[in-house]
């Protein structure tokens, strides 16, 4: 199996994303299993950056649209526009309409233009009344959230939260790679001088690839007694859904095709489960008062179930 192509995507994004290899690897997979990602992080930690930085390396178009309060539906999807002269009406496109959308600080606009989003990233087309446009492909929704700040803000819902495939989190930098960063930065500022290494057929062929890589139906088990253990847990008031065992086997997929191998093995599901997870599952009230967090929970449940030999 040749993963090289992705390989060469992780490594040109490594030239202006510094020493986060795992988050990079992540948001690969994301990308390889047809998923959109939810960042959860505070500013200025390269978040659009590193949006920008995937887009360029794999020669997709990119839009980034900052969400706010008075933020319409029509500001991301299009709008119909009336044609005197032939009495018809057209179709105005938005920024949706590209292949790299990323909606920055998600969480700042009303309801009502979060749930817009919803059957683009569901079933990658836009409804209007004038027809059916369907998006084209790869298509990924990158949305960036943070998780400090929270006046004026409209917490997504579970609903919505179940259509990203994983939420992540890209964090300070070590010390070390901070200087690195500092040294580099008159580069990492010109992501402009970032080449293509991929283009929209490579990135097809390869979430074709992804979708052939064979996972036994222990596997298939390990999974479902993982997602079982989250619906089963008196620490949780929510557990995980269907659609999140199905996000589970994609991503576990993607995370052995850029092992390079076209088969699953129980570490593939075990090294994807918190991101893929975590941001599904709702907190019983118990747990809440005793101050656990949704990652040491489900960190628990996983090392209960038992894994299977492959």
């Amino acid at each position: 199996m040749d993963n090289s192509k992705a390989l060469n995507i992780m490594e040109n994004i490594k030239k202006v994303i510094i020493g986060k290899d795992d988050v990079i690897e992540k948001v690969l997979i994301a990308v390889l299993a047809k998923g959109h990602i939810l960042i959860e992080d505070i500013p200025g930690v390269g978040k659009t950056t590193l949006a920008k930085a995937l887009a360029r390396s794999m020669d997709l178009s990119f839009k980034r649209v900052q969400f706010t309060p008075d933020l319409m539906p029509s500001d991301i999807l299009g709008v119909n526009i009336y044609d005197k002269e032939t009495e018809t009406f057209s179709f105005k496109k938005g920024p949706i309409f590209n292949q790299i959308f990323l909606a920055d600080e998600i969480n700042r606009t009303s309801p009502k233009t979060q749930s817009s989003l919803l059957q683009a990233m569901e079933e990658g087309e836009v409804s209007t009344e004038v027809g059916d446009y369907i998006l084209d492909k790869p298509f990924i929704v990158l949305a960036t959230q943070n998780p400090i700040e929270y006046q004026g803000t409209f917490p997504l819902p579970e609903a919505q939260l179940d259509r990203f495939l994983m939420r992540l989190s890209i964090g300070y930098p070590d010390k070390s790679y901070e200087m690195e960063i500092l040294k580099r930065y008159q580069s990492i500022k010109s992501l402009n001088s970032l080449e293509p290494v991929a283009n929209k057929q490579d990135i097809l062929n390869m979430q074709e690839e992804v979708e052939n890589v064979i996972a036994k139906d222990s596997i298939l088990e390990y999974i479902i007694n993982i997602v079982n253990a989250t619906r089963n847990s008196n620490e949780l008031q929510l557990g995980a859904s269907p659609r999140a065992s199905i996000d589970l086997l994609k991503a576990s997929k993607a995370k052995a095709y850029l092992s390079g191998r076209n088969y699953v093995i129980p570490d593939d599901v075990k090294g994807i489960v918190i991101p893929v997870l975590s941001h599904r599952l709702v907190l019983s009230p118990s747990s809440r008062v005793e101050g656990k967090s949704i990652e040491e929970v489900l960190s628990k449940l996983i090392n209960q179930v038992f894994i299977p030999v492959i």
